[in-house]
């Protein structure tokens, strides 16, 4: 049965550091929020690494909510060029993937122009992703969404996957929005 899969770009530690101060924050707050939403309605997680040796493991605060998910690594910009990563996909079943990380304008957007092709829907995550500057953030908003990307926000994907507020699940989760 197909299903979506979260995805988290290359959020590492020395990668971290150099992103807008402004943001950075949020998008940890939030790429935590959809983290635990995934984990709670079982929704599986990738957890990609870029050159890990050279910029550092996946920040440890994430790391803490993503204590068992082994970090899929890459050399490669965009994900997909990395071998075994859509084959990784498929093996989940995936049909739809949502993306959050860093940076925005290199691997996230990347990676989403490179998995509409191989029949994947996409949504990127605008409030859980970041760059280094203001303005490449919002290119790479502009440009995913003129490929045919969906931009969303955090809380919208939370309540896509949740589809209803009479659960469980709904109660939990609506904890992590206030």
């Amino acid at each position: 049965m197909p299903r979506p899969v979260l995805l988290v770009v290359d959020v590492q530690e020395r990668l971290f550091n150099a992103m807008d101060a402004e943001r950075r924050d949020d998008m940890i707050r939030n790429i935590k929020t959809l983290a635990l939403t995934a984990q709670r309605l079982d929704v599986p997680i990738v957890l990609t690494e870029q050159y890990p040796k050279g910029l550092g493991g996946t920040l440890p605060e994430l790391r803490m909510v993503l204590t068992d998910i082994p970090a899929f690594e890459k050399t490669a910009f965009s994900c997909c060029g990395a071998d075994g990563f859509v084959d990784r996909l498929a093996g989940l079943g995936a049909d739809h993937v949502i993306v959050a990380g860093i940076e925005s304008h290199v691997c996230v957007l990347l990676t989403a122009l490179d998995l509409l092709p191989r029949g994947f829907r996409v949504t990127v995550v605008a409030d859980a992703m970041c760059s280094r500057t203001r303005a490449n953030h919002e290119l790479a908003l502009e440009q995913a969404r003129q490929a045919g990307v969906v931009v969303s926000s955090t809380e919208t994907v939370v309540f896509q996957l949740l589809g209803r507020a009479d659960t469980e699940a709904f109660r939990e989760i609506a904890k992590l929005l206030r």
